[in-house]
């Protein structure tokens, strides 16, 4: 009887081994299928933009930054070949604040927009009324995912 009780256990074990070694084969070839890819997050090159002054923005971006502007945002917009960057910073206390922008540039698989905002000097008078700060770029649309920093 102990015979057959060991021959039971080395089929159960070997039964085992078999289908672990199915579902590691499945799964290495799920990752394969649906693996995740590696970006390159090096700069290749600045991108050109210009700054969008409040009357030549598109009716609808405005519509969109309108119902955003209270609360820190970031949103693109594209028209024709061209792509507008958005980035607001919600509302802030008083006027004053500007917005200077760091890093517009292309990377292998993105487009990397990185934005700081200034807040007013202590010599400047300060509006006592809120402000909602936020900047507009255009530029043509490279096809690739904006990226915020």
């Amino acid at each position: 009887m102990k015979y057959h009780s060991e021959q039971k256990n080395r089929w159960s074990h070997r039964l085992f081994l078999f289908a672990a070694a199915v579902g590691l084969m499945a799964l290495s070839a799920l990752y394969d299928g649906c693996g995740i890819e590696k970006t390159d997050g090096s700069k290749i090159n600045d991108l050109e933009y210009e700054m969008v002054e409040e009357e030549n923005i598109p009716e609808e971006l405005k519509t969109k930054i309108e119902e955003k502007k209270a609360a820190d945002f970031k949103l693109t917009y594209e028209s024709d070949s061209y792509i507008y960057v958005v980035r607001g910073y919600g509302e802030q206390e008083t006027g004053g604040y500007s917005i200077q922008i760091l890093e517009f540039y292309q990377t292998q698989n993105s487009v990397i927009f990185q934005t700081n905002l200034i807040g007013p000097s202590k010599d400047e008078l300060k509006n006592a009324a809120p402000s909602y700060p936020y900047v507009v770029i255009r530029a043509q649309n490279p096809e690739k995912n904006i990226l915020f920093k």
